[in-house]
């Protein structure tokens, strides 16, 4: 079901239109078995209708597959709550023509990955379903590494090490991360990170300028991790 997000498909099993082997499972953590029949039965989701829009593209790399794309901060990845327009993949559609729209589904078609509005830095995306297919298998086994710089207050120390704390969804501010236990709905989050430079020194730094390797992809990770 290739046009089907992730997003909808969750909502469909948590809202008992899945059913395997004729019985309804609403668990999204129900493991399937070899010859398991699965039936989905739902109205189709209100269709989407994203417009491609005349945005000048940071382009770096691109080839028939797929291209790499520096996103600005202050610009969205994709549609959603809030915002309609001026997205990255409203200036993808306009970028790779009429036969994007279906790539991944129709909702963030050929987007595989994200990174935050406010944060500037490269974003592969897909121009086939093949290519969809491989990146998010890639995404997925974690064979792809993602690196960042952020500058934080303070320094972290050791100068060197990583941060391995769950996160799940703030239990007050609904629209914020933090660092949760497993138990209460946090999930597995790994950040590697190194200091590059600390202003004006290590012992004394007001700032300093780390280098992430994630591990995880999880939403807000470096922000919570290096709180």
């Amino acid at each position: 079901m290739p046009a089907l997000s992730r997003a909808r498909a969750q909502k469909l099993i948590t809202g008992g239109h899945v059913s395997v082997n004729g019985a309804v499972v609403t668990a999204q953590t129900h493991k399937v078995a070899a010859d398991d029949i699965l039936r989905v039965e739902a109205a189709p989701s209100k269709p989407w209708h994203l417009a491609p829009e005349d945005i000048p593209l940071d382009i770096v790399f691109e080839d028939e597959d797929l291209l790499v794309v520096n996103k600005p901060a202050g610009m969205v990845v994709h549609p959603g709550a809030g915002v309609k327009d001026g997205t990255l993949v409203n200036a993808l559609l306009a970028h790779c023509g009429p036969s994007f729209s279906g790539i991944g589904g129709v909702e963030r078609p050929g987007i595989v990955h994200r990174i935050d509005k406010d944060t500037s830095g490269l974003l592969v995306v897909a121009k086939t379903q093949e290519a969809y297919d491989g990146l998010v298998t890639q995404f997925a086994e974690h064979s792809i590494e993602r690196r960042y710089q952020a500058v934080v207050f303070g320094c972290p120390m050791p100068l060197v090490g990583s941060v391995d704390k769950p996160i799940g969804r703030h239990p007050q501010h609904r629209t914020l991360m933090s660092v949760r236990p497993l138990e209460r709905g946090g999930k597995h989050a790994v950040t590697h990170y190194h200091v590059e430079a600390a202003f004006p020194n290590a012992s004394e730094a007001a700032a300093s300028l780390v280098s992430c390797r994630l591990e995880t992809g999880r939403t807000h990770q470096i922000r919570v991790h290096m709180l």
